[in-house]
């Protein structure tokens, strides 16, 4: 049963917004889209940025709720593990599950995008304008100004409720937070690291210059490198490095000698595959690295932020866009339990969502030390091992953090995140301490998990972090 035809304003088309306009328009709703930038379908404004994404569990209950799962999974290229690269060249994989059926997969951002817009254009009842940027938001009257990129004309569009999902840089946030009609908490905090992204350009018959079905990493303590192919047999590669801090940084590579002195230097087998590397590394921007937080996401039953406007993250997870969906997924439960009544729903979705959302945020950077140091790390090496063993032998009974994270979208972060957390610690102890080793009986390295994890999980409830 369709409910009453309310019209809804979403800012921006990107992956968040083009997934709410779909679910929205096949609930019914009049659903206005505008985006700043021009049509992706129609030209290339990937500029060397984000081409491509982690798609996992927690992004396919999304594609399940519009019906494209299928369609999506024919953009996809699964990878099993990290293949991990060391300085001279050495490589080994480390899975990411000990069951053979989880995996995540590299994606075409723009395909994904694409393909969104196309569905959630297939309703009548959804209509898309680009080039229409967002000067601001009225969150009491429920009206935004924009911008004609073309013409430079200014106009008002009115609605009953506006969305945004206009990513990081969100202009409704941002007018929450200059307004002062109301209390607002906002922190924005980057990285000391930028990230530039390059590419392994295929072979001339096609192929994948490197094997194709993992994530790759290039692990050098204080900096890496990574690596996701795309359909084409290309890989989009990442660096990720200090702006002002180390040998080499970002202010520092300033021309072809010192660049390629960097990378003989540190990624010479990634090298070898990149004889493009230089008119990519001064083509492509260099970008900053941010976390944002902020409350509240709604004001009353107006106006709401939603996916990167409310809760932007570092990559290091793979979760952003997961994220994203993820929240239309919720929001979209909350709706089917109040029926327009928007400032309960609002209030309600918040509610649920944002201790999840602040936990992923956190997750994130623990990984960015991790996949840039500790996976290199003999110690950390063993404990991934074990816990593929664990997970192979005791799929039922055991979960990484990284498992509970990205392949359990039946919970919330913030419980993968507690639960994780307490497993690693419970796990390196045992391995420092020498109380456990990759040669016992896996049974009794069970036991023995369970056991330390609740107790630190305890201690944690009795400390208040739980």
């Amino acid at each position: 049963m369709k409910e009453k035809k309310q019209n809804i304003l979403i800012i921006g088309a990107g992956l968040c917004g083009s997934l709410l306009a779909l679910r929205l328009g096949q609930r019914g709703y009049n659903v206005s889209v505008y985006e700043m930038r021009p049509d992706l379908r129609t030209v290339d404004i990937s500029a060397g940025r984000s081409i491509n994404l982690a798609f996992s569990d927690r992004g396919n209950k999304a594609m399940t709720l519009v019906g494209l799962e299928e369609q999506v999974k024919a953009l996809c290229i699964p990878m099993h593990g990290r293949m991990i690269h060391d300085k001279k060249g050495n490589t080994f994989q480390s899975n990411y599950s000990g069951r053979a059926h989880e995996y995540i997969n590299s994606i075409s951002r723009g395909g994904l995008n694409a393909l969104l817009l196309d569905e959630a254009e297939k309703h009548a009842n959804v209509n898309l304008y680009f080039n229409k940027k967002c000067k601001s938001v009225d969150f009491e009257k429920t009206t935004a100004l924009f911008q004609d990129h073309k013409t430079k004309d200014e106009f008002v569009e009115d609605a009953d409720i506006i969305i945004a999902t206009d990513g990081a840089g969100s202009v409704m946030r941002k007018s929450y937070y200059l307004s002062k009609k109301f209390l607002f908490s906002f922190s924005q905090n980057y990285l000391t690291h930028g990230y530039k992204e390059l590419t392994i350009l295929p072979k001339d018959n096609g192929d994948y210059k490197t094997y194709k079905n993992a994530l790759h990493i290039w692990p050098r303590g204080h900096f890496m490198l990574i690596a996701l192919p795309n359909l084409d047999g290309s890989f989009t590669v990442t660096l990720f490095l200090s702006y002002d801090e180390g040998k080499y940084n970002f202010n520092n590579l300033t021309n072809e000698e010192v660049v390629l002195e960097f990378f003989s230097e540190a990624f010479p087998d990634a090298l070898a595959l990149m004889p493009n590397l230089v008119n990519d590394f001064f083509e492509n921007p260099t970008a900053p690295l941010g976390t944002v937080k902020c409350s509240p996401w709604h004001y009353k039953g107006h106006t709401l932020l939603m996916g990167d406007a409310a809760h932007a993250i570092v990559p290091f997870y793979g979760q952003g866009m997961n994220a994203s969906f993820e929240d239309v997924v919720e929001f979209d439960a909350v709706l089917d339990k109040h029926k327009g009544h928007w400032e309960t729903v609002f209030m309600e979705y918040e509610k649920k969502r944002k201790k999840d959302t602040d936990a992923i945020a956190d997750l994130a950077i623990d990984n960015f030390h991790e996949m840039k140091d500790h996976v290199a790390n003999p110690i950390f090496q063993e404990k991934r091992k074990l816990e593929m063993a664990l997970e192979k032998a005791f799929p039922e009974d055991y979960a990484s953090k990284y498992s509970l994270v990205t392949f359990n979208e039946h919970i919330g972060y913030r419980e993968a995140m507690l639960k994780g957390r307490a497993q690693d610690k419970a796990i390196l102890n045992m391995l420092t301490d020498k109380e456990i080793s990759a040669s016992d009986n896996l049974k009794l390295i069970l036991e023995k998990v369970k056991q330390k994890t609740e107790a630190i999980l305890e201690d944690d409830r009795i400390a208040g972090l739980k």
